[in-house]
Order: structure tokens, then C-alpha cells, then sequence
């Protein structure tokens, strides 16, 4: 840079404006008072029109694809529909899929990827089940009530006391009769309900009996050691007097699930049962659930039924 440019330099610098109090040097809005001493309202930038409709758009598409994702469809994959209804993962669900235990509309499905329509029927372990969301309700049940799904006779029924308990169609597992009070599972996982109420898996129950009369301890052996019905010896795993309690009522877990055994082992010796209330059934019990009332398992009680 030569002489005479270095002084035109200096002589413009000098010129430039310099940083005061209440200025900001550039194109950043100025705070100082204006001319007529109010200061100057903030004013919302422009937005041309495109931009506000490329906004409104963005929007709308992700409420429309929220509500796409809701929105049941009309096929799902297979693995997924079998994951859903909660017997296993997906990546299980594959390999049950590849083993050949799953069938379609009564054929089995080993193509992985396979599309399931609403109207197809799938069945795993001879038990058909359904992309739902698992839903397990444990209900103290009062007398006059049956454990069925609908009745003849147009008599209430358990699924009465548990109408605002799921959006989908629950079922009893087991069956409580009319006069029996106590816990009762209901749940739409079908595989569960075959695997709760099969022979072969043994669910543990205890019951509460008040009978007529004071049980004799001679009957009370005879109880323990087996009682011979139609179909066969009614074996108990544990019966005795309940402590505190007049000895007419009498505390029995089983594990047989005939109907409407433990009744008809009394009356068998000659007693009446007058109150029957079951107090626990496969690991659950009707603690702090008050009669006519229900509640949703937790997650531990779902697993631990899920490892039985």
C-alpha cells in the first residue's frame, strides 16, 4: 500500500461510526430512543405464504401419520401378529414360524414374512389367537354371579363386573360357580387360559370352606388321604383346621380341577358347605381387592405366570 493510499485509508476509519452507549454497530436493531422517544415495536418477520403452507403441511402429514400407525390395518406380518398377542417376541415367533407350528386357515405357515388378512384364523399350539394386546384382570368375585361369558337363563355374569376393564373381550379361566365367591383370573390371552386350566400343569388353589357343622378330625384324615368321586380318588395337597376360627371352617388347597370338587368332597361325608371362597389361585390372591372388585396384574405377576 503506498503513502497516499495508507492516509485515504486513515481519514475513512476515522470517519466510521464508533461504539456508544445503546448502539449496536451493524445491522442489528439499534435500542436507542427514536426520534419521537418511544421505541420501536418488535414486528414478527414475514412469512411468505409458501413457507406457511409448507408448515401447515409438515403438520398435518405427521397427525395424519400418527393416526395411519393407530389405524388398524388390513394385514400384518405374521411374526408380529404372533408377538401381539403376547406369547413371544417377534425373533421367537420366527422360529416357531420356521419350525412349523403355526398355522393359517389351517395350513402351516413357514414363509417368513407372510401376511396375515383380519378374516384369517391363526392357531398356535391348537389354540387360535388373536393380534390383541394382552390383557390380564384379576376380580374378587361376589356370590350371584356366573363365570361364563354370556347366559341363557340372562343371569349376570363376571364379565358384567369387568366391562370397563379392557377394550377387548375378555374370558374367565376356570370357572367359579354361582354361590363361589373369591379370585378369578380374566384375560383374552388364550394361550395362557389353556396353559392356566390343563390338567398337566396342576394350578394350585386354596379355598376358604365354612360348612354346617364342625368337621371331625376323623373326617379331616379321610379328606387328606383321598376321597373317591366319579372320577376317580379327589387328592388334596393340604387341609386343616383354620387357626383362630370355629372348627367348622376349614382351609383345603388342590391342585385337581374338577368340577365343582371341593363341595362335593364334603358332601360326600355328609356336610354342607355354606360358604366357599377362593382365597388364591395359581400364585394370585384377592389381597386388598375388595369383593365385586378387580384390578390389573403387574408386569411381575404377568411373567411369573408366563414361567409356570
Amino acid at each position: 500500500m503506498s503513502q497516499s493510499e495508507a492516509k485515504s485509508y486513515e481519514k475513512t476509519f476515522d470517519k466510521a461510526p464508533s461504539r456508544k452507549m445503546g448502539k449496536r454497530i451493524g445491522k442489528s436493531f439499534d435500542k436507542s430512543p427514536t426520534k419521537s422517544g418511544v421505541k420501536k415495536p418488535y414486528k414478527k418477520p414475514f412469512v411468505p405464504v409458501d413457507e406457511a403452507e409448507k408448515t401447515r403441511s409438515f403438520v398435518q402429514k405427521r397427525r395424519f401419520d400418527k393416526l395411519a400407525k393407530e389405524t388398524p390395518k388390513e394385514s400384518i406380518r405374521l411374526n408380529k401378529y404372533i408377538a401381539n398377542s403376547g406369547i413371544c417376541s417377534r425373533r421367537e415367533a420366527d422360529d416357531l414360524i420356521t419350525q412349523g407350528l403355526v398355522e393359517v386357515n389351517g395350513k402351516p405357515v413357514t414363509e417368513m414374512g407372510y401376511q396375515v388378512q383380519k378374516t384369517d384364523r391363526v392357531v398356535f399350539d391348537g389354540q387360535g389367537i388373536t393380534p390383541e394386546k394382552p390383557v390380564y384382570v384379576l376380580l374378587n368375585k361376589p356370590k350371584g354371579y356366573i363365570s361364563t361369558t354370556k347366559d341363557d337363563k340372562a343371569r349376570k355374569t363376571v364379565l358384567d363386573l369387568v366391562a370397563n376393564a379392557s377394550p377387548y373381550r375378555l374370558f374367565p379361566v376356570g370357572r367359579l360357580d354361582r354361590s363361589t365367591t373369591g379370585v378369578i383370573l380374566l384375560t383374552n390371552d388364550g394361550h395362557m387360559t389353556k396353559k392356566l386350566t390343563h390338567p398337566s400343569f396342576a394350578m394350585k388353589k386354596i379355598y376358604h370352606v365354612t360348612l354346617d357343622r364342625k368337621l371331625d378330625r376323623a373326617d379331616l384324615n379321610m379328606i387328606q388321604e383321598g376321597i373317591r368321586l366319579e372320577e376317580g380318588i379327589a387328592e388334596v395337597d393340604s387341609i386343616s383346621y383354620i387357626e383362630g376360627k370355629p372348627k367348622n371352617e376349614i382351609g383345603i388347597e388342590l391342585s385337581i380341577g374338577w368340577n365343582r370338587v371341593v363341595r362335593r368332597i364334603f358332601t360326600k361325608l355328609g356336610y354342607e358347605v355354606e360358604l366357599l371362597d377362593r382365597v388364591l389361585f395359581a400364585g394370585l390372591t384377592k389381597k386388598n381387592i375388595k369383593r365385586g372388585h378387580w384390578r390389573i396384574l403387574t408386569d411381575l405377576e404377568v411373567n411369573t405366570l408366563k414361567m409356570i
